[in-house]
């Protein structure tokens, strides 16, 4: 008898890249929630040409839970309530030795995509999905 295992989640939407003079240009992207890696999120940014790699970033699911009403994160990714004539948003800021980059995420698109994935994986039970044998085998096949 097999378990049932539960679904990926996945939203596509589109961002806004704030740019430093302040305007703001769309951005096509996936959040992408796996039960197999239950504490994380992935959001891929998507390219505009056809041969162009999406770009990936991995980060706490918990991050962008608690970005919705306050200020989270130190280093490469934080989150934080970010409001604008247009409406409620949350702002998402990435780093790294290329670059940084700041986005506007609709808070709607956040809060949609975040109670898919505890309906998933509630809150408080990630530990109960996550095979430690199989992510150790992972890391030891990298070498």
């Amino acid at each position: 008898m097999s378990a049932i295992r539960p679904t990926s989640v996945e939203v596509e939407t589109s961002l806004r890249l704030v740019a430093p003079d302040a305007t703001a240009l769309p951005v096509r992207a996936s959040l992408r929630y796996d039960p197999e890696d239950p504490y994380a999120v992935h959001v891929l940014f998507h390219a505009e040409t056809s041969a162009g790699e999406p770009v990936g970033w991995s980060f706490a699911r918990e991050l962008l839970v608690t970005g919705l009403d306050e200020p989270a994160g130190i280093g490469d990714v934080r989150v934080w309530p970010w409001a604008s004539t247009r409406g409620d948003f949350v702002a998402l800021a990435l780093s790294s030795p290329d670059g940084n980059a700041l986005f506007e995420v609709p808070r709607s698109v956040l809060v949609r995509f975040l109670r898919r994935t505890y309906i998933a994986v509630p809150r408080g039970r990630e530990s109960e999905h996550l095979d430690v044998d199989a992510a150790v085998s992972r890391l030891l096949a990298d070498r």
